[in-house]
């Protein structure tokens, strides 16, 4: 981590400093004097309180009140792994003490979730109440409670995945903090050492069913490789490797079905971890290259494919915040190229993607909060929002700006429509966060060029959801039934008048004219000259 000093490129020095503002504006528990977002407050301080231990502080997890171990770990973990290869880029955009201050709020929280060697709490808050509640932090509804994994319900991946991120961050906090990193590091091989001994092996949430509709779990294996190679780069024991390595092979890792790496599966990061620390063996780098190969490749039969504008859309996890596929894979295949095969390979994937995020696409759009007049103006996020309503959360204008809060993206047709109730396109999170900010430092560290948001100039399209353009709204059928049957009525009366009208001018012209008859049989000529005249004028003014 020997930093150098490059000219430091504006758009990316506050891209990176407005994805760590985003932490902090999802702060809970107690603020610091430093903290820079006005409008949160001290919030959650009885958490834990029903478990008689104290789980306040941590981040809330996305646009909720709720707190997860699992996507934390995986976020803490992602940004030390981004900030160890491009640590030049915290230091060249000035953000290392936001760094460190990020890092260890998750940390320190983390360390509270793990009060004894088997325990470790893994979730607070009931989503059936968060979520039905829509409003400030000063009003977050209670009943709060805390859900633990242990020797009788034990959650094997969540376990090993926190086990990464203790591991992780000691090695961004060994350069200033010996005592807090061997801390970290105590906490890591503890929890390790519980997810190998816990049996049955089980994912966490078959212990803790409330985690069942929000982080699910599938499988346990790679976050078991990935949790021992992390031990084994913060400490150097090859026992870790070696439990990798075993592990590695006992699930057949390298044959398991391709996904993308997300908070549920790390077997992305495994491959590319594992080839670039582990150099007794080549399957870890055989197995990236295959890997990120089939995922990148445009060619027919593989699992992924892209927009018309350019992103990556993996058809099963793209449908909800597909911005965070790209950014992943981004994130590998540039740690691959820079650490393990020691060329730009895969460099021109890894800017596309970026680009995209930053505003080379079809809706001229960045994609993150606050850079720009075309960034999403309506995060699904109820702090930010300002809003009270759950029910209504489409109205009124975000009365908080969420800078630097990446947002979960369009669809596969590119298509963007910022709507507030759109959690899957609109909602953050922290795990959302996680590999965008390594590739800002990334884009410092390689000094690239401004990102395209700085010369897009035209607003963003107007697009229509799919058949919404044939569609009317209901207030405005509403309005056209009611003009139609205000018009029908008008024109009855307007009809019913004439007629009236008429048949009373066909009564008078009747009787002038029989008057004008016994006037012709005695008088002639005279009253003949004033016969049309005469009844001219009574239809003229019958007609007014």
């Amino acid at each position: 981590m020997t930093s150098i000093i490059h000219a430091q490129n504006q758009y990316y020095t506050t891209l990176l400093n407005d994805s760590l503002y985003f932490f902090e504006a999802q702060r809970s528990g107690i603020l610091p004097d430093n903290n820079r977002v006005d409008w949160r407050h001290d919030s959650g301080l009885q958490d834990g309180l029903d478990n008689d231990i104290d789980l306040t502080g941590g981040y809330y997890d996305a646009g909720n009140y709720l707190k997860f171990t699992l996507p934390l770990s995986h976020t803490l973990t992602l940004i030390s792994w981004g900030a160890l290869e491009w640590y030049d880029g915290y230091v060249n955009g000035s953000q290392l003490e936001y760094l460190h201050n990020m890092l260890r709020w998750g940390t320190d929280w983390l360390i509270k979730a793990h009060p004894s060697d088997n325990v470790l709490y893994v979730q607070v808050g009931d989503g059936a109440v968060d979520n039905n509640y829509w409003g400030p932090d000063t009003e977050i509804p209670t009943p709060r409670p805390s859900f633990m994994i242990n020797e009788s319900n034990p959650g094997t991946d969540v376990a090993a995945l926190t086990a990464a991120a203790f591991a992780s961050t000691s090695m961004i906090f060994r350069k200033t903090d010996e005592d807090y990193a061997n801390t970290l590091v105590s906490h890591a091989e503890t929890l390790y050492a519980f997810a190998e001994s816990a049996t049955p092996w089980q994912v966490y949430s078959d212990s803790v069913e409330a985690a069942k509709d929000y982080y699910e779990t599938y499988d346990y294996s790679s976050q078991l490789v990935y949790g021992a190679l992390w031990l084994y780069r913060a400490t150097n024991n090859t026992v870790y490797r070696d439990k990798a390595s075993n592990y590695f092979d006992q699930f057949s890792l390298k044959s398991k079905a391709i996904t993308i790496m997300d908070w549920h599966d790390q077997t992305g990061g495994v491959f590319v971890l594992g080839a670039a620390i582990d150099t007794t063996t080549d399957k870890y780098k055989d197995a990236a290259k295959d890997y990120i190969d089939a995922i990148i490749s445009s060619g027919s039969g593989g699992p992924c494919s892209y927009t018309p504008g350019g992103l990556l859309w993996c058809d099963s996890q793209s449908g909800w915040s597909s911005l965070v596929i790209g950014n992943n894979m981004a994130f590998l295949a540039a740690m691959f190229s820079h650490t393990v095969s020691g060329t730009s390979e895969y460099d021109a994937f890894t800017r596309a993607q970026i680009d995209y995020v930053l505003g080379d696409n079809p809706m001229h759009t960045p994609y993150i909060i606050g850079i720009h007049p075309n960034s999403p103006q309506n995060p699904h996020h109820a702090g930010a929002s300002g809003g009270t309503n759950i029910r209504n959360i489409d109205s009124g204008q975000t009365s908080h700006v969420l800078y630097g809060s990446i947002v979960g993206g369009p669809d596969e047709e590119d298509r963007f429509f910022d709507e507030r109730s759109d959690y899957k396109q609109n909602e953050v999170s922290l795990n959302y966060q996680a590999s965008i900010q390594g590739l800002i430092a990334y884009q410092l560290v390689t000094q690239a060029g401004n990102p395209p948001y700085a010369n897009i100039t035209e607003p963003r399209p107007d697009v229509r959801r799919p058949g919404q353009s044939d569609t009317i709204a209901g207030w405005i059928i509403a309005v056209i039934v009611i003009a139609i049957i205000a018009g029908i009525v008008i024109a009855v009366i307007g009809v019913c008048f004439v007629r009236r009208k008429r048949r009373s001018r066909k009564g008078t012209v009747g009787e002038l004219e029989k008057a004008n008859n016994n006037q012709n049989s005695s008088s002639g000529p005279l009253n003949r000259q004033m016969n049309v005249p005469t009844s001219s004028t009574v239809i003229r003014n019958s007609d007014s």
